[in-house]
């Protein structure tokens, strides 16, 4: 697993598909508003029943994840002054977090297939970003 942090905060977690460990990993430190954990685990195992309370947690900025399902795609990765200061690339069976600064996509397979996650509710385009020229 890597972290890439910018100015102490933690811009993008890279998780790769060697990383998994068996039980539950979470990857993301218990601060982040979006909470990205792997689970493996064997046959068997019965993981406890459960409803989530309701409790008001602050969450001013929308984070998110990706995971490749099929393919590959580049990550651009930029400054929250919106300077590009890093890139790599995610394969089948990659994940990243997001959490501050930018970042840009660039698919890079034909029949790519990527699972996003984010917090919520998504209110709109104009209220959720700011788009820029990478």
């Amino acid at each position: 697993m890597e972290v890439i942090e910018h100015n102490g905060r933690i811009i993008s977690i890279i998780h790769r598909d060697a990383d998994w460990k068996k039980g539950l990993d979470f990857i993301t430190p218990n601060d982040l508003f979006v909470q990205v954990g792997t689970w493996w685990y064997d046959k068997g195992k019965k993981l406890a029943s459960h409803i989530h309370k309701d409790f008001d947690r602050p969450g001013g900025r929308t984070m998110e994840s990706v995971y490749v399902r099929r393919g590959a795609m580049k990550v651009i990765l930029y400054t929250e002054a919106r300077e590009r200061f890093h890139e790599y690339e995610l394969h089948e069976g990659d994940m990243a977090v997001f959490a501050y600064g930018g970042h840009g996509y660039e698919i890079l397979r034909d029949d790519t297939q990527i699972i996003e996650s984010k917090n919520g509710p998504f209110v709109d385009v104009e209220t959720d970003k700011v788009k820029f020229k990478g």
